[in-house]
């Protein structure tokens, strides 16, 4: 095995080397005893000055008699005109508001789909299966068996039916009937939950990065539930673990435009033709992390449905590293030697998702973080630009900003090095290693399946706020900010509904 091959092997699978992980946000010095009252203080400022001057008016009111009352009337009534003309603006002006204003897009629903048990597939299973296809040398073996050992998936995930024959079957039609039984499973989920009809959705957005036959996946679902001659459809390939965010995003943006509908975004991946069958270490790891999943999300911009959705769309913002060539091969399909086709994970990959992070997160800080902590923020970026430049970067503390974080299930490491790195307790990363133990890689669903789990928990109050943060290839880092509409509840449409008892598990190092 290459040096950077093996590096590339700890990056995926949790080892990590000091090169390979993300860059130490947290370098500023925890204000433990002052730093919650602060917050609070600058939280509520606004609220404080409003209630203090409210207080002066009602005392200057109070101390008015007739004669006050009389000449502010005889005052207005001179000056009629200016008082017209001022009611006229603020009209005129609350209506422009009123008109040109965003619409605000609510998650009606969602459903992630869950294989049926017979696709699941246990570590001595995976191995016996890859080494009677005769294609892996045993150096390839041995390190496939340690990335399972080490990835933090479980031995209750999924692999598409054409990889437990032996040899594997891969082929055109066994990829079209996993994509379809994917997304048709995840598809009457969630019509069955919400009661919509196929034929009221007006917008669909399809994303899947590395199957997209002609005709499109979104051409499958409008011929298979006879949707609408006019429906706006969209299919998005080549983007990535973070196109589900895109997705949203693309959806939030038609629905905009688009009065009183429904828009259904279905975000998935399709292994059947995109298994690795040669022995380079870096094109081995997807075997290893990818796994079988689906999510389907309905979206409405009507405004009777906000009493009956889930969550409402905050923010979206979308980070693209494609302009740096090592960010853009950092995970890059291609063939190797032996012209066998796979997806090559660079030993840059952390540090690239890092970097990538850390400029979504500067857009995405202002747009959440309470003024306390953007305050201290810059303050310090002053202190360091004009005073002394060695002084520490505060990093502001996004716990302040989320109660719930859905992190792309891509791997352990990077899994751990965000809970670091952001300073997150243990149960704000739960769902992202409970769903890759549980599901493993499913790509841009993998936020589902997390947000899924929290809900399963019980844990979501109403006014919540949740992060969901997705990398992918390009290189991109998306975020999407969600507002808990309602408290949740354990659906039976959940993929947890019959193990999440069972969850949180200790995995091993």
């Amino acid at each position: 095995m290459s040096s950077s091959e093996s590096k590339s092997a700890a990056a995926s699978s949790g080892g990590a080397t000091t090169t390979n992980r993300l860059p130490d946000f947290l370098q500023s010095v925890k204000l433990k005893y002052v730093k919650l009252g602060y917050h609070y203080l600058m939280t509520h400022f606004l609220k404080l000055c409003l209630v203090s001057l409210m207080a002066i008016l009602f005392v200057q009111a109070s101390q008015m008699n007739y004669e006050d009352i009389h000449n502010l009337y005889l005052h207005l009534q001179y000056n009629l005109v200016l008082v017209i003309v001022f009611c006229t603006v603020l009209v005129f002006g609350f209506t422009i508001y009123i008109m040109t204003r965003p619409r605000s897009v609510y998650l009606v629903d969602y459903a992630c789909y869950r294989p049926p048990d017979h696709l699941q597939v246990k570590f001595n299973q995976f191995m016996e299966h890859s080494r009677l296809t005769g294609d892996f040398d045993e150096s390839s073996l041995e390190f496939q068996r340690k990335i399972l050992e080490r990835a933090g998936l479980g031995e209750e995930t999924y692999v598409p039916e054409a990889m437990h024959y032996v040899p594997p079957q891969p082929s055109m039609e066994a990829a079209r009937e996993e994509a379809k039984q994917v997304m048709f499973g995840a598809l009457d989920i969630l019509f069955k939950s919400t009661g919509i009809k196929p034929k009221d959705i007006g917008i669909l957005v399809v994303n899947c990065s590395l199957f997209n036959p002609t005709p499109s996946l979104s051409a499958m679902i409008v011929n298979n539930y006879k949707l609408r001659g006019n429906i706006r459809s969209f299919n998005l390939g080549g983007m990535g673990c973070s196109a589900g965010v895109i997705a949203i995003d693309l959806a939030k943006d038609m629905l905009q435009v688009h009065r009183n509908t429904y828009a259904v975004v279905v975000s998935t991946e399709n292994i059947t033709q995109n298994w690795y069958f040669g022995n380079k270490k870096s094109m081995l790891i997807p075997n290893c992390l990818f796994r079988v999943g689906g999510a389907a999300m309905l979206l409405s911009n009507k405004p009777s449905d906000k009493k009956r959705a889930k969550f409402k769309l905050v923010h979206v913002v979308r980070t693209h590293k494609g302009a740096d060539d090592t960010a853009f091969k950092c995970v890059y399909q291609e063939q190797d030697e032996n012209g066998k086709t796979g997806v090559s994970l660079s030993k840059d990959l952390m540090a690239i998702a890092g970097n990538a992070l850390k400029a979504n997160i500067t857009t995405l800080g202002p747009l959440v973080l309470p003024i306390s902590e953007q305050f201290l923020f810059f303050i310090t970026l002053i202190a360091r630009k004009f005073f002394n430049p060695k002084i520490k970067p505060y990093i502001p503390d996004f716990k302040l900003a989320f109660e719930h974080f859905c992190i792309h299930a891509g791997g352990r490491a990077v899994i751990d090095e965000l809970e670091k790195n952001l300073q997150l307790d243990p149960i704000h990363v739960e769902a992202s290693r409970m769903t890759l133990h549980r599901f493993g890689n499913t790509s841009s669903s993998s936020i589902w399946y997390e947000l899924a789990y929290s809900e399963a928990k019980r844990r979501i109050r109403k006014g919540h706020r949740i992060w969901q943060i997705a990398f992918g290839s390009g290189f991109k880092c998306n975020s999407a900010v969600w507002q808990a509409m309602r408290n949740s509840e354990l659906s039976p449409w959940s993929p947890w509904h019959d193990c999440i008892d069972r969850y949180p598990v200790q995995i091993a190092n």
